[in-house]
C-alpha cells in the first residue's frame, strides 16, 4: 500500500516536471500550499490533517496537471481509504463555556439594570418635557 501511494506521487512529480512547472507555480495556480504538493509527490499521506484534505488536494492537483484523479482513486482504493485519525487536543467541546453563562450570580440581573435605566430615562424625559411646556 505504501508503494502504491509513492508510485502515484512519482506520477504527479514526473508530470509536473514534464510540464516544466515549479512547486511555486503549482501552488499559485491551485492555491494548494507547496508543503502539501510535496507531500503528495512524496507519497506522505500522514502529513495531512485529514484524509479528506488529501483527496481534495489530490483531485485538484490532478486536474491541474491534466491527470484523472478520480481514476487514480478508483484504481487504488486501499491507498485512499479514510482512516479515523484521532488527534489529541488539550481542549474539547465540553470545556468551552456557553456564551453569556454565569457560574455564580443571577443571569437576569444585567437585563433588570438596563430596564431600570430605561424607566429612569423615560420618567426624566416626561418631566423635562412637562417643564418645557411641550406636554
Amino acid at each position: 500500500m505504501t508503494q502504491d501511494i509513492k508510485e502515484i506521487g512519482e506520477r504527479f512529480k514526473s508530470e509536473r516536471k514534464r510540464l516544466n512547472l515549479s512547486l511555486k507555480e503549482v501552488e499559485n495556480a491551485t492555491s494548494i500550499r507547496s508543503a502539501y504538493i510535496e507531500a503528495i509527490e512524496e507519497g506522505r499521506k500522514e502529513r495531512f490533517l485529514s484524509p479528506v484534505y488529501m483527496l481534495g488536494f489530490l483531485k485538484q492537483y490532478a486536474n491541474f496537471l491534466g491527470l484523472d484523479g478520480e481514476e487514480m482513486i478508483r484504481d487504488h482504493p486501499k491507498v485512499f481509504e479514510t482512516e479515523s485519525n484521532s488527534h489529541d487536543f488539550s481542549y474539547g467541546i465540553g470545556t468551552l463555556e456557553v456564551r453569556g453563562s454565569l457560574k455564580h450570580g443571577v443571569k437576569w440581573l444585567p437585563s433588570l439594570a438596563w430596564a431600570a435605566v430605561l424607566v429612569v430615562v423615560l420618567v426624566a424625559s416626561y418631566y423635562f418635557a412637562k417643564y418645557l411646556g411641550v406636554l
